[in-house]
């Protein structure tokens, strides 16, 4: 008897230490190189999936859907019954944008950049326009002075954490 109490007991022990490691989900950042950057965005014919949708606006014919982070979506809404997804302007740290003739300007993480959409290619960038991309959902423990040099942050990861 006394055997299995002292068993009970070592057993208990170990499973409640194990008890103290909280598993939740973080972010982490993510970083480009400055050159990396400013030759990153691009137009990608066809169709993309979207998973982290943002901002929507609306242009005749046209809706452009932000992919948080990621860039824009360009849907031509000509016949609403079938609208055709003609690509995606590829633009990391992208979270709004605006349209204004034939360009849509996009935040290129700091970076504010004029894309012409008739001919499909960056016309302007005017560089450390904006802050870079806040932490999402209050996340405040992330220490800006630890980063690589000539890295900007165009986006936020999220990852498993246990402590």
């Amino acid at each position: 008897m006394k055997k299995a109490v002292l068993v009970f007991i070592f057993i208990t022990i170990i499973v409640s230490a194990n008890d103290r490691y909280v598993e939740y989900e973080t972010y982490s950042p993510v970083f480009m190189s400055r050159e990396n950057l400013e030759n990153s965005v691009k137009f990608i014919q066809g169709s993309r999936e979207m998973i982290n949708t943002g901002k929507i606006y609306y242009r005749s014919p046209y809706i452009f859907v932000n992919e948080r982070y990621k860039g824009v979506h360009i849907i031509n809404n000509s016949v609403p019954a079938n609208p055709v997804h003609e690509g995606f302007i590829l633009a990391p740290g992208c979270i709004d944008m605006a349209v204004k003739g034939n360009i849509i300007y996009i935040d290129n993480s700091v970076d504010l950049v004029s894309f012409d959409l008739s001919n499909k290619e960056v016309t302007k960038r005017i560089r450390n326009v904006f802050p870079e991309p806040l932490p999402p959902e209050d996340f405040i423990t992330y220490n800006y002075f630890n980063r690589p040099e000539g890295y900007i942050l165009v986006e936020w990861k999220k990852r498993p954490y246990t402590n």
